[in-house]
């Protein structure tokens, strides 16, 4: 067969331009998220290999700052291991290895530079999380490290008693405190982020604002060693205040903060006018160790009062520098026997190696994206060839079967294509049954064509031969033999007329001249044209009506379409036996019932009954049948009217023909 359409506007084509565009966006878009993706995901790995680092630096940190000799730091290295994924090794500053993650037959050589330093007394602040601006501004030593400055059980209940009835003081004027535990057991007041509020309120406790006896054993020996780093330097000798208010518990400082803070007690001078404008407090002008006075156990029972004097070192000059660096050094010294000396971190994936993520698109992976990119375009082109090969077969059949209905040879299409998936299968099986319907209306229409013949053949023949046998004189013209050709003119002008009711029916051209009618007028109507045909056949026929019910219709045509149905039940109903015609209305419609107690229709064709020209009988002689066209009539007048018509039947009971009409 010659192509009929052109290759460039073909489906097939079309399909390959349209699998080519939609492949070469694919392939992009997905580059381009795989690229996407990629970043991302390297991003998010390498700030989760950062944050990692972060906590298992702060997790030995702390291990380092709470003991001496690297206690407990094994099993913190294999479960921080465990959890990360990762090779962690700690080692000296001479890198002997104090403990390591790693299996002893898996060692491999650490890498040459560390991770990081762990000094508890010289902390990274860059790889601290959480810590505050007062943390990490000057003071690196980890809060974690209190050395001697460690509550013991009982000063901890005390003072954890203490807080507790602050934190239900606070409560009971709505406020919604929080007791907070520093590293070294000291508990603390809390509203929000301000740890000094509690004490410019009514629910402050002097017992949470002065140091206990440890932390003032820890501080007179912290004292004096600075005071003696200060002497050395040619400083004037400042006391060490305790900060009791930090976020990480309390801490040593070198200056009277201009927050509350304890002070420790310092002999004044003679002549020295800096102590002696140092405020005192009563342990100040009797240190314990001295007096065994009454009034100084008391004053040692109640403690020291918060200094709410403003710094006298505000300004920061040189001196204050070297003061405060003489404080720190103190400290180190004071801590370096309570915590684990300096030792060198080693993070590195489990074969050793640094293991960093990293991306390189190098000439070689280029090659292979392209490569692969070129292969998914020809798998996609040759996947779509195939199926658009596949999606044109039942088309082209489709257009062969349509081309051979045309010549006038209905064939089906073939059944390949009623398999295919989608709408194809659609589009053929609907292909099918409309050839299907062509030839079953081609069919009837010849079958109609028989039939019109048929019945006009006999009346004309009738009526043609009593004519000729008149015209050669075989018999005499009386009236009986005109009445003979009478009703034979009348029985071909009847099928003429159904005829042309069809006809206008089908056309759309039937006139119908509606108005208000009674149903039970028309059904008494109807009774009473046909009594005497019912009368002769020895059939009682009577109408009744269920209520008054009206409806809006052509009054002619409905008695029509009632008339057919009952001369067709006449017709078929045996002497002595009833017809009934029954009139009642519904909600929204109005049944007309015409039933009888004949022969009754088998159910195989009962959807045949408002068929042309069918009937029962298929010897077609006049004695049990009409014309074969009223029923198909009745059904064409109903449906002009917007009603249904419905046949039930039981054989040998008989038939009952139902007409619905709405009542508007």
């Amino acid at each position: 067969m010659a192509r009929d359409i052109p290759l460039r506007r073909s489906l097939l084509a079309r399909l390959l331009a349209v699998s080519v565009l939609v492949s070469v966006g694919s392939i992009a878009a997905t580059t381009w998220l795989a690229a996407q993706t990629t970043s991302g995901a390297l991003r998010q790995e390498q700030g989760q290999v950062l944050a990692d680092d972060a906590r298992i630096y702060d997790r030995l940190l702390g291990v380092g700052a709470d003991a001496p000799e690297w206690r407990g730091a094994d099993e913190a290295v294999r479960e921080l291991s465990r959890r990360t994924g990762r090779r962690i090794a700690l080692t000296t500053q001479d890198r002997k290895v104090i403990t390591d993650s790693a299996a002893p037959a898996k060692h491999t050589p650490l890498p040459p530079n560390a991770s990081a330093v762990l000094d508890p007394l010289a902390v990274d602040t860059t790889l601290t999380p959480g810590r505050s601006g007062e943390d990490t501004a000057a003071d690196r030593i980890d809060p974690r490290a209190v050395g001697p400055y460690r509550l013991t059980r009982a000063e901890r209940a005390g003072l954890k008693a203490a807080a507790e009835r602050s934190a239900a003081c606070l409560r009971e004027i709505g406020m919604s405190p929080e007791v907070v535990t520093a590293p070294g057991g000291r508990p603390s007041v809390r509203i929000g982020d301000d740890p000094t509020a509690v004490t410019r309120m009514r629910c402050g406790d002097p017992l949470l604002d002065m140091p206990t006896e440890t932390e003032r054993k820890a501080l007179k020996k912290l004292d004096a060693v600075a005071g003696a780093c200060m002497e050395r330097g040619g400083l004037q000798h400042i006391p060490v205040g305790l900060d009791l208010s930090g976020r990480s518990g309390p801490k040593p400082v070198g200056a009277v903060p201009t927050y509350a803070s304890y002070v420790l007690p310092v002999d004044p001078v003679p002549g020295d006018p800096a102590t002696a404008d140092t405020p005192t407090t009563p342990e100040a002008s009797e240190s314990p160790e001295t007096s065994g006075s009454g009034e100084a156990s008391e004053a040692e029972r109640r403690g020291p009062e918060p200094s709410t004097t403003p710094d006298p070192f505000a300004s920061r000059t040189a001196d204050d520098a070297a003061r405060e660096a003489c404080v720190d050094s103190a400290r180190r010294e004071q801590l370096g026997p309570y915590v684990s000396s300096p030792a060198l971190l080693f993070i590195t994936s489990p074969d050793g190696s640094r293991g960093e993520p990293g991306f390189s698109l190098s000439r070689d992976n280029t090659a292979r994206l392209a490569g692969l990119a070129a292969a998914v375009l020809a798998v996609t082109v040759a996947v779509t060839a195939f199926a658009a090969t596949r999606l044109t077969r039942p088309l082209r059949a489709l257009t062969t079967a349509t081309r051979r209905m045309k010549a006038g040879e209905p064939d089906p299409v073939p059944a390949t294509a009623t398999r295919s998936a989608g709408e194809i299968s659609q589009l053929a099986a609907a292909f099918n049954d409309m050839a299907a319907h062509r030839k079953a209306l081609e069919e009837q229409r010849k079958a109609m064509v028989s039939d019109v013949a048929h019945e006009l053949r006999t009346p004309l023949s009738n009526i043609r031969g009593w004519l000729e046998a008149a015209e050669d004189g075989v018999v005499e013209t009386d009236p009986e033999l005109v009445t003979s050709l009478l009703e034979e003119a009348l029985l071909l002008q009847h099928i003429v007329d159904d005829l042309q009711d069809l006809a206008a029916a089908d056309a759309g051209t039937l006139r119908l001249h509606k108005e208000p009618v009674r149903a039970a007028d028309i059904a008494e109507q109807v009774a009473a044209a046909h009594q005497a045909r019912a009368d002769a056949a020895g059939v009682r026929l009577r109408a009744t009506a269920l209520g008054d019910p009206r409806l809006t219709a052509d009054p002619l045509r409905l008695r029509q379409a009632v008339g057919n149905l009952v001369s067709n039940a006449v017709r078929h109903t045996p002497e002595g036996g009833s017809v009934r015609i029954t009139c009642r209305a519904t909600s929204d419609a109005v049944l007309i019932e015409v039933a009888d107690t004949g022969t009754g229709i088998d159910p195989a064709d009962l959807p045949h009954v408002f068929d042309r020209f069918w009937r029962a009988d298929k010897s077609r002689t006049r004695a049990t049948g009409g014309s074969g066209l009223g029923l198909s009539i009745v059904r064409k007048l109903v449906e002009a009217h917007d009603g249904t018509v419905t046949a039930d039947s039981v054989p040998g009971k008989g038939s009952q023909f139902t007409v619905r009409l709405p009542t508007g």
